[in-house]
C-alpha cells in the first residue's frame, strides 16, 4: 500500500437550505423567516448556553461561517444559516433530524455544514431532535411538508430507521447520516443499486471482508477477539457485532461476545467483562499476541476506552471508529473504519447531488467510502508491545506519535511551530 493523501468516496455529491417556523405541531407564523433577518436586541448568547446545546454541537471554527439562531418557542429545534447570504432568503432548506445528544452527531453536522459552505450553497439548514418519539417525529415530517423544505436528512440510524418505517416513499427526499450499514439492516437490497425510493443511504460500515483483511495482515495468527458492543445498540449488534462473530467463527478464531446490558451502569460492566475475557484469551494464546479487542461503535462503549485500556492490558484495542484513536492515553490503539467525518462529508455531497437535481434520490447507491480510514496510536501500540506492519502505517491517514501527539491527521502531515 502506498501513503493515502486523499480520501476517496465512492460516488458524488452538493446541498440546499431552510427556515425558522413554528414549534412542532403549531400554525405557521405569517413572520416566519423574518424573524432571521431580525439583529438580537441583546448581545448574542454564548453557544453552550443556548437551550439546543443540550442536544446540537459544533466545533467553534464553524461560526466563522454560519450563524445558529435558537428557537424560543421549542428547545429542541435550531436554524442553522450561511453568514454570507445576509439578508438574503435562502433558495434551499433541508431539515436534519436527530433522535437525541450523541458527540458523533456533533462531528458530523460540523462536517456536513462545512461541505455546504465549501458549495457555496444558498441554504438554511434546521435541525430538530425528535427524542425517538413517534408524535414529535409525524410532526417533523409534517412540518417539512408543510413549510416547503426541500430534503430531510437522517442523523444516526436511529432517525433512519424511524423515517423508513414512516416516511419511505414520502414527497421529500431522505438522506442518512452517521447510520449503520443498510444493507445488513434490510433497508435495501444491495450496494450497487439505489433504494428505489425517495431514500439515498450512505452507511458508516465497510464490507466485512475487507475490514478483516485489515485485521487478518495486523495479526495473521489471530487466535482470540473480543467484541465489545452495547446490546441495547440494535444497529450496532447487528452491523459491527454479528457479522464480524460470523466471520471469525468461519475461520476457526474464538469469539468472546462482550455485551454491555445497562449502557448507564457500562463502566462497571465493562470493568468485569473485560479482565475475564482477557483471562480467558491467555488459556489460548500464552503471552496475548495474537488475540484482539474489536470495540464497535456504540458510544456507551467507546465512551469508556480508559476502562477497556486499563483492563486489557498488553491486548489491543481495536476500534471501528477512527474518532477513538486520539491524542494523549485515552485511546485506542488503532481503528480500522470509515469516521464520521468521512460518512458525513459523503451524505452532504448526496444532498447536494439530489438538491442541485444532478442525481436522482432513488438511483443513488449506497455511499461506502473507500479505503477505510486507518488511525494509529503509536503511544498505545508502544505501551502495549504492539507491531504494527508497514502496509498499515503507509496506508493510515490519522498518526499519533511516541507522546500521542498528531503527526499526520487526514493523509496530511502536521506541522509544528519550533520554541526555542
Amino acid at each position: 500500500m502506498r501513503a493515502l493523501t486523499r480520501r476517496s468516496l465512492l460516488v458524488s455529491a452538493g446541498l440546499a437550505g431552510l427556515a425558522v417556523g413554528p414549534a412542532l405541531g403549531q400554525a405557521a407564523s405569517p413572520l416566519r423567516g423574518e424573524i432571521l433577518a431580525v439583529a438580537p436586541a441583546q448581545p448574542p448568547v454564548a453557544p453552550e448556553r443556548e437551550p439546543y446545546w443540550a442536544w446540537f454541537r459544533y466545533a467553534p471554527a464553524i461560526l466563522k461561517t454560519w450563524s445558529f439562531i435558537a428557537d424560543p418557542q421549542d428547545p429542541n429545534r435550531v436554524v442553522a444559516r450561511p453568514l454570507r447570504l445576509g439578508l438574503a432568503s435562502p433558495t434551499r432548506r433541508v431539515l436534519v433530524v436527530y433522535p437525541r445528544a450523541s458527540s458523533a452527531y456533533d462531528v458530523s453536522i460540523t462536517k456536513i455544514l462545512k461541505v455546504f459552505e465549501d458549495k457555496l450553497l444558498d441554504a438554511e439548514v434546521v435541525a430538530v431532535n425528535f427524542r425517538n418519539e413517534e408524535a414529535r417525529g409525524r410532526a417533523a415530517i409534517a412540518y417539512a411538508e408543510r413549510e416547503g423544505f426541500d430534503l430531510i436528512m437522517a442523523m444516526g440510524s436511529e432517525s433512519t430507521a424511524w423515517l423508513w418505517s414512516n416516511y419511505r416513499g414520502g414527497r421529500l427526499p431522505v438522506v442518512s447520516v452517521c447510520s449503520k450499514d443498510p444493507v445488513v439492516l434490510g433497508q435495501t437490497p444491495s450496494y450497487d443499486q439505489g433504494s428505489g425510493t425517495n431514500f439515498a443511504f450512505t452507511s458508516l460500515n465497510m464490507p466485512m471482508d475487507v475490514q478483516m483483511a485489515y485485521v487478518q495482515a495486523l495479526k495473521p495468527r489471530l487466535r482470540n477477539i473480543g467484541v465489545l458492543v452495547d446490546s441495547k445498540n440494535l444497529s450496532a449488534v447487528e452491523t459491527q457485532s454479528k457479522p464480524v462473530i460470523d466471520y471469525a467463527k468461519k475461520r476457526g478464531i474464538r469469539v468472546l461476545e462482550l455485551a454491555v446490558t445497562d449502557p448507564a451502569n457500562a463502566q462497571a460492566e465493562l470493568a468485569r467483562l473485560v479482565p475475564a475475557a482477557a483471562a480467558q484469551m491467555q488459556r489460548n494464546d500464552p503471552d496475548l499476541k495474537n488475540s484482539l479487542f474489536w470495540l464497535t461503535g456504540s458510544t456507551s462503549v467507546f465512551r469508556e476506552i480508559d476502562t477497556i485500556n486499563q483492563h486489557a492490558g498488553r491486548i489491543p484495542v481495536i476500534s471501528v471508529v477512527p474518532e477513538i484513536v486520539k491524542e494523549g492515553d485515552s485511546t485506542a490503539a488503532m481503528s480500522i473504519g470509515i469516521s464520521f467525518e468521512s460518512n458525513a462529508h459523503l451524505a452532504a455531497v448526496y444532498a447536494a447531488e439530489i438538491l442541485t437535481e444532478r442525481a436522482r434520490v432513488d438511483a443513488l447507491k449506497v455511499g461506502v467510502v473507500s479505503p477505510p480510514d486507518i488511525a494509529i496510536s503509536f503511544r498505545k501500540v508502544r505501551d502495549i508491545g504492539m507491531t504494527v506492519p508497514l502496509s498499515m502505517f503507509e496506508a493510515a491517514g490519522t498518526i499519533y506519535d511516541y507522546e500521542g501527539r498528531a503527526v499526520r491527521i487526514d493523509g496530511a502531515t502536521v506541522q509544528r511551530v519550533r520554541t526555542h
